[in-house]
C-alpha cells in the first residue's frame, strides 16, 4: 500500500488476556495483533501490519493499548466518522475478547511504539480466603494477608533510574538493563491490594518480578531493606517469583501532546453521526 494514498489511524483498545497468547502475532494461538489484523482484512480487502505500543505477554490485559494502522484513504470508511471504523472492527472481533473502543486519524510520524513517552500498568492482588468468583482470571489470588505499609516501604528502593538486571527474564532481549521507573504507588480497595507502575519503558516481564518480589516483603519473607540490595545484586536469582500474567493491566499509554493528546473520543450509536 503506497503511503500516499493512505491515512494512518490510532486505535485505542481494550482486551482480556485470558486465552490470548498475548499482542505479538505467533505461530500458534490467538493474538491480539494477528486478530486486528484479520479483522482489517476482511474490512478492506487487503493486507495490513498494526504496530501496538507495547507487547503484552500471553494472559495480561489492557484497558488502553494503543496500535496505529495504516489505511486505504479514499475508503468510504476513513472518510466518514471513526465510529464506522470502530464498528466495522468490532464486528469481526464479536467472538473475541478483543474491542477497539476508540479510533482517531493521526499525523503520518505518530508510531504508537516509538512515540510513546510513558506506559501504566496497574496490578490487581485480591487478599482473601476464597477465590476470586466473579474477577477470576482477572487477579492475583492470595490467601495471605499482606502488610501494605511495608510493602509501600520496599518500592520506594525501585523508584528511579536503575539496573534492573535483578528484575528481567533470562530471556529479555533489551540490550540495556537501565530503566527509569518515574512512579509505583499502592492502594487497598476492599479485599484488594492495587499497585500502579509508570515508566517510559520497561523490561521483559519486569513489572511482573517487580510484583512478585514487593508481594515477599508483604507476607515477610523479605524485609523492605532487601529490595535495596536485590537491585545491587543485579541478579534474577535473588528477586521474588515472577507474579501471574492474569493480575496485570496495561491501563494507558501517554504520547507528546502534538502527536496524540488524552481526548479520544467517545463513541456513541450511529445516529449520532448520520
Amino acid at each position: 500500500m503506497e503511503i500516499n494514498k493512505t491515512v494512518k489511524f490510532a486505535l485505542l483498545i481494550e482486551y482480556d488476556g485470558n486465552n490470548l497468547v498475548g499482542w505479538q502475532k505467533q505461530n500458534e494461538g490467538i493474538s491480539v495483533q494477528g486478530s486486528l489484523e484479520e479483522a482489517a482484512k476482511n474490512i478492506f480487502n487487503q493486507e495490513f501490519e498494526i504496530q501496538g505500543s507495547g507487547r503484552t505477554d500471553a494472559g495480561v490485559h489492557a484497558l488502553g493499548q494503543v496500535a496505529h494502522i495504516n489505511l486505504p484513504k479514499n475508503h468510504k470508511l476513513t472518510t466518514k466518522h471513526p465510529f464506522y471504523i470502530i464498528s466495522a472492527f468490532n464486528s469481526y472481533l464479536k467472538k473475541s475478547n478483543i474491542r477497539v473502543i476508540s479510533a482517531r486519524q493521526v499525523e503520518p510520524e505518530f508510531n504508537a511504539r516509538f512515540s510513546a513517552i510513558k506506559r501504566h500498568y496497574k496490578y490487581r492482588i485480591l487478599c482473601r480466603a476464597a477465590p476470586p468468583g466473579i474477577e477470576k482470571g482477572k487477579v492475583w489470588h492470595s490467601r495471605k494477608k499482606l502488610n501494605i505499609r511495608l510493602m509501600k516501604k520496599g518500592v520506594k528502593h525501585i523508584i528511579g533510574k536503575h539496573d534492573f538486571t535483578s528484575f528481567r527474564t533470562i530471556n529479555c532481549q533489551a540490550k540495556s538493563p537501565i530503566r527509569t521507573l518515574d512512579k509505583i504507588s499502592l492502594s487497598c480497595v476492599g479485599d484488594e491490594i492495587i499497585i500502579n507502575i509508570s515508566a517510559k519503558s520497561f523490561l521483559h516481564s519486569q513489572v511482573r518480578i517487580i510484583v512478585g518480589t514487593i508481594y515477599k516483603v508483604g507476607d515477610e519473607t523479605l524485609k523492605p531493606n532487601d529490595i535495596k540490595k536485590i537491585i545491587e545484586g543485579k541478579d534474577r536469582n535473588l528477586a521474588g517469583p515472577t507474579s501471574p500474567a492474569e493480575g496485570l493491566y496495561l491501563e494507558k499509554v501517554e504520547y507528546p501532546s502534538d502527536l496524540l493528546d488524552d481526548n479520544w473520543p467517545i463513541i456513541y450509536d450511529s445516529n449520532h453521526y448520520n
